[in-house]
């Protein structure tokens, strides 16, 4: 795992990032990481990502509480802690709120992740969490039976949260189910019906080599 400084660095990098994509607006969204056992790296509530410093950023432990850093984490936080508790191979998240995913849940249409090849390979199949009052324990509730089997939640008028064993492995998921959203979208404009899912076997083959290219 890197060293403290450079990820903060990489931290205000993807936040920037976020913000220039148009996937968070003003203070939305936040992001975090492991920098230890028992360590996190956290965005501050309340501040735009685009204009974050590395120092800004604060340190909790996985209860929670603040450790370092000026402010309050993320209102969002007990989210990001109910995934680091039940997934030992996840270091990063990354939860925004990407226009048309977010649109999706508004107008109840399901993610179908299983109609594009590379979606189906890098990230499998994405559920929509019910509803659940923001900053609350709600959220966290309401995405705990997704966390295990899963890399991305979508979050049912609330945008998305994508997991990853880096920040930029969680932030490229995000982008890769936005630009997959707008194609579905405009499939769906073109041919006036949702496209078809791949078939089994052709969902069966991609499994076997995501297997493969996780050995």
């Amino acid at each position: 795992m890197p060293d403290e400084s450079k990820l903060r660095s990489e931290m205000v990098r993807i936040c920037v990032r976020l913000s220039d994509r148009g996937l968070i607006a003003a203070s939305d969204g936040n992001v975090s990481c492991r920098i230890g056992p028992d360590r996190l790296l956290v965005t501050p509530s309340g501040r735009p990502k685009g204009g974050l410093a590395p120092s800004d950023l604060l340190v909790v432990n996985l209860d929670g509480e603040l450790v370092s850093g000026a402010g309050r984490p993320s209102s969002e936080l007990k989210m990001h802690l109910a995934v680091y508790h039940k997934r030992a191979d996840v270091n990063a998240l990354v939860h925004a709120h990407p226009p048309l995913l977010t649109a999706f849940t508004l107008a109840g249409v399901a993610f179908a992740s299983d109609v594009l090849p590379e979606v189906w390979l890098t990230i499998g199949p994405v559920p929509t969490a019910p509803y659940a009052t923001p900053s609350t324990r709600e959220v966290p509730d309401s995405i705990e039976p997704f966390i295990a089997d899963h890399r991305a939640i979508l979050l049912e008028r609330h945008g998305a949260l994508t997991f990853g064993g880096t920040m930029e492995e969680a932030c490229m998921r995000l982008e890769k189910l936005e630009h997959a959203a707008h194609t579905l979208y405009y499939a769906v404009m073109i041919a006036r019906r949702p496209p078809d899912a791949l078939a089994k076997e052709d969902l069966e083959k991609l499994e076997e080599v995501r297997r493969a290219m996780a050995r």
